[in-house]
C-alpha cells in the first residue's frame, strides 16, 4: 500500500530492453535507501515496482509488457525523473489517501494554468473512469494523492500547492504529457457496490 505522498524523485540512469520486458536502473535519493532490500516495493509515478538489484544508490526494477503498455513508464528515457514512494508500513502517517500502486489508465494533460499564486492542471478524463471522478474526491496522478477540484464533461482539474510543484514532476510537465491515473479504491468500491445493488432491484 502507498499513501500518495511522493518522497522524492529518482533519475533514470539506464534502461535495459529485452523482448516484452524492460529493466529500469534508477538513482534513488539517499533518504530513500535506508532499509531498502531486494523484493521491496517502490512506486514509480504511482506504479508499484519491485526492487531486483541494489548497487549503492542505483536500484534495478523490472517492468513486464503489461506495465509498459498501460503506464507512462514505458515512455521514460535515460535522464528522465520519476516520482518515488516506498511502500507504507503499519503505523505510518497517511498524509494522502490509500493507494494500491495499480495504474488504471493514462490521462493527457490538456491545459496548464499558472498565476502568481495558483497552478491548475486540466487532465482528460478516460470514459471508463468517469463515474469514479467527482469534485472533492480523491485521485492519484503519477503517484500523487490529489483532490479533484472540478469536473467538466470529459476532463477534470486539480489545484496544486507550491510544495507539490517542488517535490514532484507536476512542477514541470506540459500539455500533451501522459500521466498515470489511479482511482481511489474506496470510491471505486462504493460506486461499484451501489451499481450492483441498483441493478439487482
Amino acid at each position: 500500500m502507498f499513501t500518495g505522498i511522493v518522497q522524492g524523485q529518482g533519475l533514470i540512469v539506464e534502461i535495459i530492453d529485452k523482448i516484452d520486458f524492460r529493466t529500469h536502473v534508477v538513482s534513488l535519493p539517499s533518504e530513500l535507501l535506508p532499509g531498502l532490500a531486494l523484493g521491496a516495493s517502490v512506486a514509480h509515478n504511482g506504479c508499484c515496482l519491485t526492487v531486483t538489484k541494489i548497487n549503492d544508490q542505483q536500484v534495478h526494477f523490472d517492468l513486464m509488457q503489461e506495465t509498459l503498455r498501460v503506464t507512462n513508464l514505458g515512455r521514460l528515457k535515460v535522464g528522465d525523473q520519476v516520482n518515488l514512494e516506498r511502500a507504507a508500513r503499519f503505523g505510518d502517517d497517511i498524509g494522502g489517501h490509500a493507494m494500491s500502486g495499480h495504474i488504471m489508465a493514462m490521462s493527457e494533460l490538456a491545459e496548464r494554468i499558472e498565476t502568481d499564486t495558483n497552478t491548475t492542471l486540466w487532465f482528460s478524463l478516460p470514459r471508463e473512469l468517469a463515474k469514479y471522478v467527482f469534485t472533492k474526491g480523491y485521485i492519484g496522478i503519477d503517484g500523487i494523492s490529489l483532490t479533484v477540484g472540478q469536473v467538466d464533461n470529459n476532463r477534470f482539474a486539480v489545484h496544486l500547492i507550491p510544495e507539490t510543484l517542488t517535490r514532484t514532476n507536476l512542477g514541470t510537465v506540459q500539455p500533451g504529457y501522459q500521466a498515470n491515473l489511479e482511482i481511489d479504491p474506496q470510491t471505486q468500491a462504493i460506486v461499484d457496490t451501489v451499481e450492483r445493488v441498483m441493478a439487482s432491484r
